[in-house]
């Protein structure tokens, strides 16, 4: 017999759908019925790619005994964290003020006015390793709520202490200055991993965001280790088990610091975040495995994660048939007999044993000198193997599509297209622009959760953000203006919608989303960009491209609010250095004038898509066309030329380019300038 959350769209939440605990979806029923009954509410929030989340689903919540302890004493909440942010920031707060630390699944017990007291993460069915049995903690925590309502009342005070800060009013930390960018980037240096790439040791997370603003630092100041840094990190992530060898795409994290053992689940957003840094490590370096990886990934999500509609969907599984990782790896013998006479040499590159290096099986990572193997014989064997690979049981797959994400992605594809100058990328990333309008835009506001021809949920701000920071993309992908006005559109409702006047901060929630136990507001670059650190991004590029003082003042008090915690903790604020990049040493602007369908203007526009160049800001169209546009305002086409490049830095421009060596050669001036 299914419970409550059979009527829902999540795969998280319909995974849980026939235990027999009575599980509702958050909502106003649940909320009420613990109101009405005086019942503390147990809260479980966790994700369908989750590996302890489907363990503890196996231990306790499908246990009949366990359920009915469940059922017996509390209002049961099943939440998807990536549908509900918004609850999963604010109740992971409250945890790892509690333990120290935080992760999914994670139960919480609130009060009916939604107050936390008490909670943690994952619990085993059995006492073990210092942890208690969760039908332990259910019966100590029901005992507490019955008989010493006291003591749960303080500790639910206590707790929201923790909150408080939230409406605080933000105060200026200073001026942006080129001094907060190198304690950052030094910062970074410090934890960097000279033997393996990327930050600290096990367990090792991809880090993206800071290796972006790495490049940019190198671009900006010629400093040859932030290179370093970056072209090794990438290098040595591609090369390891993090990276599907096979299938292409990454990996959530390694659990070890040589990036060998995955925690195999693919998240659409780690892809999204590593393929756009590998476009802009191409652009700096025109390295070929960079290239070849980053393509790849985009080629892992067309044919694993597109959905007919051009949406993307959002993970899939670290396990299969209860095995975390089956899918994944493999035994020598078996590749003997699918590798045939190219055995043993694939085998040496991807560092196969007979023993093994997970459980037995093989991890297929590079192991030795990639230019052993050529890539016909590389490209024929991978084929062979993904071929075999997809008759197993396949990881299950999220097919949720959320509006973040997907414009993380949106964004990454676009700026590959022109990158890689690939019509396929181009047609991708146009798909999924018109999908994200057509099916999460509504009355110039996004949705957060698209799935089985159904939209809903109200977008937050990182939301609107990504989104329009992809439609900005697209803009620079085709010079369509329709994609221009949907992102300003959207900027305005970041601003109308988010953003707080007395406070002097953007919230994570619309002012009119349902009432919570506090306004989240999040600042901090995690696993993805902060929705702050995305409207950021999107005001400051929007307000070159536009000569919007408005914007420009928004976003840099924003990033002044944040005083010098970015050059402290720079690894938690990698895309916000992005953007105060932007704001200390300017935009580079590039308008290109001329038909866009022309000879001479498309290889303009190659020549610079070929290059890296850090805040890149380009507009591009006929002269007098969209002369709202500041940065195409008052650019002459020279007479005997079908079109010309103005490169400019703070609207002061170089002299006009008509030929693609010599705007080649004013970005790699301007950008070291």
């Amino acid at each position: 017999m299914p419970n409550r959350l059979a009527r829902e769209t999540s795969p998280y939440l319909l995974q849980h759908a026939h235990n027999p605990v009575d599980w509702y979806p958050w909502g106003a029923e649940a909320l009420e019925r613990a109101r009405a009954e005086d019942r503390a509410i147990l809260l479980s929030i966790g994700y369908a790619a989750c590996h302890w989340c489907h363990v503890m689903e196996r231990e306790s919540f499908e246990d009949a005994a366990t359920a009915a302890l469940m059922n017996e004493h509390f209002v049961c909440i099943k939440v998807d964290r990536e549908e509900r942010p918004d609850l999963d920031g604010i109740y992971m707060q409250a945890v790892q003020a509690m333990t120290g630390h935080g992760g999914w699944p994670m139960t919480v017990f609130l009060t009916p006015a939604l107050a936390p007291f008490w909670g943690g993460t994952y619990f085993p069915p059995d006492d073990r390793h210092g942890m208690p049995s969760f039908r332990r903690v259910l019966l100590s925590v029901s005992d507490a709520w019955r008989t010493r309502r006291e003591e749960v009342q303080r500790n639910a005070s206590s707790l929201s202490e923790i909150y408080s800060a939230t409406l605080v009013p933000a105060r200026s930390g200073g001026a942006l200055s080129p001094a907060l960018l190198e304690a950052a980037a030094g910062s970074l240096e410090r934890q960097y991993d000279p033997q393996h790439g990327g930050f600290g040791g096990a367990p090792k997370f991809p880090q993206a965001m800071s290796l972006d603003f790495l490049l940019r630092q190198w671009a900006r100041t010629g400093d040859v280790h932030a290179l370093e840094m970056v072209t090794s990190s990438f290098r040595h992530m591609a090369r390891g088990g993090i990276y599907d060898q096979v299938g292409g795409g990454f990996a959530r994290y390694a659990v070890d610091a040589t990036w060998l053992v995955p925690h195999f689940e693919k998240m659409l957003y780690d892809n999204a975040l590593l393929a756009r840094l590998g476009v802009h490590l191409w652009q700096a370096t025109k390295d070929a495995e960079v290239k070849r990886v980053t393509e790849e990934t985009f080629a892992w999500l067309a044919r694993e994660m597109t959905s007919p509609q051009g949406g993307f969907y959002s993970s899939l599984d670290a396990d299969s048939e209860g095995h975390e990782g089956k899918f994944y790896v493999w035994g020598k013998q078996e590749l003997d007999a699918l590798l045939g006479a190219d055995a043993e040499t694939l085998e040496r590159y991807w560092g196969v044993s007979a023993e093994g290096n997970f459980e037995g099986q093989n991890i297929l990572f590079v192991a030795g000198d990639p230019s052993e193997v050529d890539a016909a014989t590389l490209a024929r064997c991978r084929q062979v193997l993904y071929d075999a690979r997809a008759l197993r049981v396949w990881p299950g797959r999220d097919e949720k599509i959320l509006a973040s994400w997907n414009g993380l992605m949106l964004r990454a594809l676009a700026e590959g297209a022109r990158a890689f100058d690939s019509e396929p990328l181009r047609a991708a990333a146009i798909a999924s622009g018109e999908f994200l309008f057509r099916e999460l835009v509504r009355d110039g506001r996004v949705l957060r959760t698209h799935k089985a021809g159904e939209s809903r949920l109200a977008g937050y701000l990182e939301d609107h953000a990504a989104v329009a920071l992809g439609a900005l993309a697209l803009w620079e992908l085709t010079f369509d203006r329709a994609w221009l006005d949907r992102s300003v559109q959207l900027a305005h409702a970041c601003i109308e919608w988010f953003w707080d006047d007395e406070v002097g901060v953007f919230f994570d929630t619309a002012r009119d989303h349902e009432e919570l136990l506090v306004r989240p507001r999040d600042i901090t670059d995690n696993a993805t960009p902060s929705g702050t650190s995305l409207a950021v991004d999107l005001l400051v590029r929007l307000s070159d491209l536009r000569h919007d003082t408005d914007f420009q003042r928004r976003a840099t008090w924003v990033l002044e609010t944040l005083g010098d915690a970015p050059a402290k903790y720079a690894q938690a604020f990698g895309h916000a250095l992005g953007a105060a990049d932007m704001l200390v040493r300017g935009a580079t602007e590039l308008a290109v004038i001329g038909d866009p369908a022309s000879d001479e203007f498309r290889a303009l526009v190659r020549a610079a898509a070929c290059e890296y160049a850090p805040s890149l800001v380009i507009a591009g169209g006929p002269a007098g066309m969209h002369a709202d546009i500041a940065l195409l305002a008052d650019r002459p086409l020279p007479s005997g030329h079908a079109a010309t490049a103005y490169l400019c830095r703070g609207y002061t421009c170089e002299a006009p380019a008509t030929t693609p060596e010599l705007l080649r050669e004013q970005l790699r001036a301007l950008t070291r300038s």
